[in-house]
């Protein structure tokens, strides 16, 4: 990489930590003054850096324009798909990704079980938002206010005996969700059938997307599917960071959860 791109990057990160002054500049790329002014006006006419009225630069629109074209222009289900289809050959069982949209939780992709038994789901169905995993994970990292609100506007039908029963009950799990970084749905849409979920991040931190492993009780039981959990978590990190653009060598985003497996998978 060229030595001259190489410093004009790292003034990026210096400047999204807050504005600074020319000497700080050259101080962290460790140059001259001269060369770090030179930097920075290149920077600043392309909109990449602005030169406040107190000789400070922070950054430039552009950036901010730029990183929001990019973002509109992703493509979350074509990012994920190949992200998903190994999951379903590594698990054999039904793999779906979600996203939230006003109220309602939809399915955008799914790849069917290797066996005979399959799932009843299409892509562009919601999902039961009270008790679907993916939900669970995409409402759990809106806002306090709106996720009470949203709560509160909710209907809570007794799908089975262990569908969520209120607003309270939901909220509450919702709480859960956020502080492990995880969710599961254990019979409470259809008793038979155990689900779990994890989350994608995207550049910013938030849940932009939820992917699930889905299968019959019969065949992967409660623990079992749990088990799963390092895999699943693994496979929506993968997909979160080709979202963000991140390279592998990258430090994980803050808030992202561990996609370690080391935590304890606890039913919820």
């Amino acid at each position: 990489m060229s030595q001259s791109v190489e410093r004009a990057l790292r003034i990026l990160p210096l400047l999204a930590r807050g504005p600074a002054d020319l000497g700080r500049v050259a101080d962290e790329l460790g140059v001259h003054k001269s060369t770090a002014l030179r930097l920075l006006r290149t920077l600043h006419e392309h909109g990449f850096a602005y030169r406040q009225p107190d000789h400070r630069y922070r950054l430039g629109a552009r950036l901010f324009t730029l990183a929001a074209e990019a973002v509109e222009h992703l493509d979350i289900r074509g990012i994920a798909h190949p992200h998903l289809v190994e999951l379903g050959e590594r698990t054999g069982h039904t793999v779906h990704l979600a996203v939230h949209q006003d109220d309602e939780v939809l399915y955008i992709d799914k790849v069917d079980s290797r066996y005979p038994v399959r799932m009843y789901s299409r892509i562009g169905r919601p999902v039961a938002v009270t008790v679907a995993a993916v939900a669970k994970l995409l409402i759990a990292d809106l806002p306090a206010a709106e996720r009470r609100a949203l709560a509160e506007r909710l209907d809570y039908p007794a799908y089975t005996a262990r569908s969520t029963p209120d607003a309270a009950a939901y909220l509450r799990e919702l709480e859960t969700v956020r502080a492990q970084g995880w969710a599961a749905d254990l019979g409470g849409h259809e008793e038979t059938i155990n689900c779990l979920a994890a989350p994608v991040r995207g550049p910013d931190g938030r849940v932009v997307a939820a992917l699930s492993v889905s299968a019959p009780a019969v065949l992967l039981p409660a623990g079992e599917l749990l088990a799963l959990l390092p895999l699943v978590r693994r496979t929506a990190l993968a997909v979160g960071r080709d979202y963000s653009g991140e390279t592998p060598d990258r430090p994980e985003t803050p808030g992202a959860a561990d996609a370690s497996g080391t935590d304890e998978a606890h039913e919820q």
